[in-house]
C-alpha cells in the first residue's frame, strides 16, 4: 500500500473537516423552528382574542390553521437541522437514549428525505384547508360541492399512498 503525501494528508483532513459547516445549517433550522413555534401561538393567542372581541369563528379558525401550518413546518426544520447534523457531524448520543422518541433519528439522507417530505405534504394538506376556508362561502352550486369533495378524496388518497408502505 502507497503512502499519501503530506500535502494529500492534509488536504484529505481539511475535506473531511469542511463537513462541520453543517452544524450552521443545524443551528439557524434549529432557531427558525422555535421562531415559528413562537409565531404560531401568538397567532393562536391573538385569534383567540379577536375571537373574543367580535365573535368571529371563522377568523378564529384561520388563525389556528395558520398555527398550524407554521408549526409543521417548524417540524420540517428541526427534522432538517437533526438529520444533516446526525448524518454529517455526529450521532445525537442523549437522543439515542430515548428509545421512545425516534422521529429525528436519521441513519441516511433518503430516510431524512422521506420524513422531510411526508412532513411537507401534511403542510400542503393544511394550506389546501386554509384557502378552502376563506373561499367556502363562496360555494353556491353542487358542482362547488362536488369539486371539494374530489379534491378531499384526492388529499385521502395521496395520503394512503405515502403512508402505505410504512410499518404503522
Amino acid at each position: 500500500m502507497k503512502e499519501n503525501s503530506l500535502l494529500e494528508k492534509y488536504f484529505e483532513r481539511v475535506l473531511w473537516s469542511s463537513r462541520y459547516i453543517v452544524v450552521l445549517a443545524s443551528i439557524f433550522s434549529v432557531i427558525a423552528a422555535i421562531t415559528l413555534f413562537i409565531i404560531g401561538s401568538y397567532t393562536i393567542i391573538n385569534g383567540i382574542f379577536e375571537y373574543i372581541d367580535i365573535f368571529e369563528k371563522n377568523q378564529l379558525l384561520k388563525n389556528i390553521i395558520k398555527a398550524v401550518d407554521l408549526y409543521l413546518i417548524a417540524v420540517v426544520l428541526l427534522i432538517f437541522g437533526f438529520g444533516i447534523y446526525e448524518l454529517f457531524v455526529s450521532k445525537i448520543d442523549i437522543a439515542r437514549r430515548d428509545t421512545d422518541v425516534t422521529i429525528l433519528e436519521v441513519e441516511n439522507i433518503d430516510e431524512l428525505k422521506d420524513k422531510i417530505i411526508k412532513v411537507i405534504i401534511m403542510v400542503l394538506i393544511v394550506s389546501f384547508f386554509e384557502k378552502i376556508l376563506i373561499i367556502i362561502d363562496s360555494f353556491t352550486t353542487p358542482q362547488d360541492m362536488l369539486y371539494f369533495a374530489v379534491s378531499i378524496l384526492a388529499l385521502a388518497t395521496g395520503v394512503f399512498l405515502i403512508h402505505k408502505n410504512d410499518n404503522h
